[in-house]
């Protein structure tokens, strides 16, 4: 399966699990993609707004995406309102735009390219969101390398 479209209520989570607003994928939808539940998609709202997104375990072998308010005010709606949505594959596996400051590092870092490709999709997608939130691109390059070294370091789990 390539896309899904839909319409459902908005719903919200419990404050206990966040309050966000968001739309159920059923598990039967997810597992039609070839990624199953690991599948990054491009969600577009009443044919208007398109963002970036992935699933969340809504707990009950279902999952979710998130709504922000932002997306659902440029959109016109609300908790309890009807939406119409469709979800297709992200043709970018990892679901964000690489910065150019990170593909100008792994191009000449044959070492800390390796480090990169050697995270999964999920410590990737937190070093890219990490080096956006960085304004100055000095510090962008000074930090790519330090979240990349941090991020492939094995982490010790505490024994109890």
């Amino acid at each position: 399966m390539k896309n899904y479209k839909s319409e459902q209520t908005i719903g919200q989570l419990e404050k206990r699990k966040g309050g966000y607003f968001f739309l159920k994928i059923e598990a039967e939808i997810v597992n039609q993609f070839k990624n199953k539940r690991q599948t990054r998609f491009l969600c577009t709202l009443e044919k208007k707004l398109t963002f970036q997104c992935g699933l969340n375990h809504l707990g009950d072998g279902n999952f979710f995406i998130i709504l922000s308010n932002k997306n659902l005010q440029t959109v016109n709606k609300k908790l309890g309102d009807k939406i119409q949505y469709e979800l297709n594959e992200d043709p970018n596996p990892l679901g964000v735009e690489i910065p150019e400051v990170l593909e100008a590092i792994l191009e000449q870092d044959e070492n800390i390219k390796a480090s990169f490709e050697s995270l999964t999709p999920g410590k990737k997608r937190n070093v890219i969101h990490q080096i956006n939130k960085i304004k100055d691109i000095d510090k962008q390059v000074q930090n790519t390398i330090k979240f990349i070294n941090e991020s492939s370091k094995p982490r010790l789990r505490r024994q109890l």
